[in-house]
């Protein structure tokens, strides 16, 4: 293997719990919850899938399944989605839920797992290239840059800044391009087969990880250093 693509969300990194989310925003905010409507809207917000890179929703209103299902091809659509989501829990203060938005794609909200730097900084010293492909509808080098790992990415490719999302095999090949490599020795590094499984449309090898927390998920990267030789 020549190159590792990884998936961001559930793979490199993991964002905070929905309860966390919550409590973030009222802090930033100074809107004051008692504590038994704070911990019921935060299952609320968890049941609806409002929070990105959270659970999905239990329950997905139809008036919100277009969007939904390409809500990673652009900022707009990802954003109308996720608000329109957490707009079905009342919340005391309507601005709340943009500032929720805003909060989840903030470098505090995200944690990297826990052997993803060793694995990076690994690869980086094999001399084998490292991309992040996610589909997503913001920009996350913000995130890798807080927390010291950016130096680590040779490229990355974003669902929204080419319209396109996982698994469609374009987004992946944007990817092999931009770091000038074979995708049949390319590894890529997923928590989704439905998405990251498309690679192997171009002939990479997938590789999958559970979408744990990250004090549940200590070393499931390491294997990835094996995998490449």
């Amino acid at each position: 293997m020549t190159a590792v693509l990884f998936d961001f969300s559930g793979t490199l990194f993991r964002v905070e719990s929905t309860e966390s989310w919550l409590r973030g925003v009222l802090d930033e905010t100074g809107v004051a919850l008692p504590e038994a409507e704070l911990t019921a809207a935060a299952r609320a917000l968890e049941a609806a899938g409002a929070l990105p890179g959270g659970a999905d929703p239990v329950e997905l209103p139809a008036d919100l399944a277009g969007v939904w299902a390409v809500r990673d091809e652009s900022a707009e659509l990802h954003r109308a989605a996720y608000t329109g989501l957490s707009r079905r829990v009342p919340l005391p203060d309507p601005g709340l839920h943009d500032a929720l938005y805003e909060r989840h794609m903030s470098p505090a909200a995200w944690s990297p797992y826990p052997d993803a730097a060793e694995v990076l900084s690994t690869l980086r010293e094999r001399g084998i290239a490292v991309g992040v492909v996610s589909n997503i509808g913001w920009d996350l080098r913000r995130v890798f840059r807080a927390h010291g790992l950016d130096s680590y990415v040779d490229a990355y490719v974003l669902s929204y800044e080419h319209g396109v999302q996982k698994p469609d095999p374009r987004l992946f090949s944007v990817a092999c391009e931009a770091l000038g490599v074979d995708p049949r020795q390319t590894l890529m590094v997923g928590d989704s087969r439905a998405a990251d499984g498309g690679a192997a449309a171009l002939g990479c090898r997938v590789h999958f990880v559970d979408h744990l927390p990250v004090a549940q998920r200590p070393d499931a990267l390491l294997p990835v250093l094996d995998l490449v030789g």
